[in-house]
C-alpha cells in the first residue's frame, strides 16, 4: 500500500448519528486535495454502531481506516493513539462532531505548505452556536493556560489543527503518560500558523465534553504543565500566619480586658482557616505524587484492539488458491498384511 500524504485523525465514541453526515463532507473535500489521504477513525470503546458503520463505510471509501480501542481511553488517549498510527507527511486531528468544519483543512494545508509550518492551529474566531456558559469558560480556561504555556497558545485554539510529520515525530519522543495536546502542542515552539473560522453547532449526537469531563481537561492541563499549585501551601501558610498574629493581639487584648471567654470565636476561625488549608495542600501534593506513581508504573493510556490496516495487509499477503492443478488422485488401497487374505497369484 502506498505511504499516504495526509492523514486525518478522528476520535470517536458513541458517534453512530453523525457519522453519515459526517463522511458526506469530509470525503469530497479530501478527495478534492489531488494527493493520497488516509481517514483514521479511532474508535474509544463506542457502546454503538460506530465501529460496524465504520466498517461498512470502508466497503466504498477504501481511504478509511478504522482503529478500535479496547476500551474507552477518553478524548485525548484517542488522539494519541491515532497519531502514534498514521503515517501522512501531515496529520490533522478533527472531532467528528462537524464544529469544526472539515473544509478548513484545505486551507491548513495551503498554509503549511506555503509557509513551511510545522502546526497550524484551527482557532474559533465565532463562538456564537455555543451557550454563554460554555463560551464564558472557555474564555477562563484559554486565560489560565496562557499564563502557564505563554503566548505561543492562541486563544480559541481547541484540537483542530494540523501538524507536520516532524512535529507528531517530536509528541511521540515525549514520555507523557497523559498528554494534553493543546499545551503539548505550542510548548514545542515549532513554526506555527493560524486559520480563523467559524464554529457551528454540533451536527448530531450529544456532547461528549460535559461540565466534569471539561474540569478534568483543565485539572489535567494545569498539574501536567506546572508546579505552581504546590506553591498554595506557602501563600496559605503567609495567610495563615498573618491570621494567627491578629489572634494572637486579639487574644492579647481580651486577656488584658479580662474578657478571654469571648476569643472562642477568633480561634475557631483560625483554627478552621488553617485545617482547611492543610487539607488542600495535602490534597495538591498527594495530585503530584499519585501522578508519579502513574508515570513510574508506565502504562499506556490505551490498547489497540484492531487496525484495519492490519487486516488489509495480511489480505494482500495471502496466497490465492491455483484452480489450475492436476486433482489429487486417491491412493489405492495397501495390501494386507495377512497373507490369508491375499488375492491368489
Amino acid at each position: 500500500m502506498a505511504v499516504p500524504r495526509l492523514s486525518v485523525v478522528i476520535p470517536m465514541y458513541n458517534e453512530e448519528a453523525v457519522l453519515p453526515l459526517l463522511v458526506s463532507r469530509l470525503r469530497p473535500v479530501l478527495d478534492g486535495l489531488g494527493r493520497t489521504y488516509e481517514v483514521v477513525a479511532v474508535d474509544d470503546g463506542s457502546r454503538d454502531a460506530t465501529a460496524a458503520m465504520v466498517t461498512l463505510m470502508r466497503a466504498k471509501w477504501p481511504e478509511l481506516r478504522l482503529i478500535r480501542l479496547r476500551r474507552n481511553s477518553g478524548h485525548q488517549a484517542a488522539l494519541t493513539a491515532g497519531l502514534h498510527c498514521s503515517r501522512g507527511d501531515h496529520v490533522v486531528t478533527l472531532d467528528a462532531d462537524l464544529q469544526d468544519p472539515p473544509e478548513v483543512i484545505a486551507e491548513m494545508l495551503g498554509l503549511a505548505e506555503a509557509q513551511s509550518l510545522d502546526i497550524v492551529y484551527g482557532v474559533r474566531g465565532d463562538r456564537a452556536s455555543d451557550t454563554a456558559f460554555k463560551r464564558g469558560t472557555a474564555d477562563l480556561y484559554y486565560r489560565l493556560m496562557r499564563r502557564i504555556v505563554g503566548n505561543r497558545m492562541p486563544a480559541g485554539a481547541g484540537d483542530f489543527r494540523l501538524l507536520s510529520r516532524a512535529m507528531v515525530d517530536a509528541l511521540r519522543s515525549l514520555p507523557e503518560q497523559a498528554p494534553v495536546y493543546r499545551l503539548l502542542v505550542p510548548w514545542l515552539g515549532f513554526p506555527s500558523g493560524q486559520v480563523v473560522y467559524t464554529r457551528e453547532k454540533r451536527a448530531a449526537g450529544t456532547s461528549k465534553y460535559p461540565l466534569a469531563k471539561m474540569i478534568n481537561l483543565t485539572v489535567d492541563s494545569i498539574i501536567s504543565f506546572t508546579a505552581a499549585p504546590l506553591r498554595l501551601g506557602i501563600w496559605l501558610g503567609v495567610l495563615g500566619a498573618l491570621a494567627c498574629a491578629v489572634a494572637v493581639v486579639k487574644v492579647l487584648v481580651a486577656y488584658f480586658q479580662g474578657a478571654v471567654v469571648p476569643g472562642w470565636t477568633s480561634l475557631s476561625l483560625v483554627v478552621l482557616f488553617l485545617g482547611a488549608a492543610q487539607l488542600i495542600c495535602l490534597g495538591l501534593l498527594g495530585e503530584y505524587v499519585g501522578r508519579i506513581y502513574r508515570g513510574i508504573q508506565a502504562r499506556p493510556g490505551y490498547f489497540v484492539g484492531e487496525d484495519s490496516l492490519t487486516e488489509d495487509r495480511r489480505a494482500d499477503r495471502r496466497p490465492e488458491p491455483d484452480f489450475h492443478d492436476e486433482p489429487v488422485r486417491p491412493r489405492r488401497a495397501a495390501a494386507s498384511a495377512d497373507p490369508h487374505l491375499r488375492r491368489p497369484g
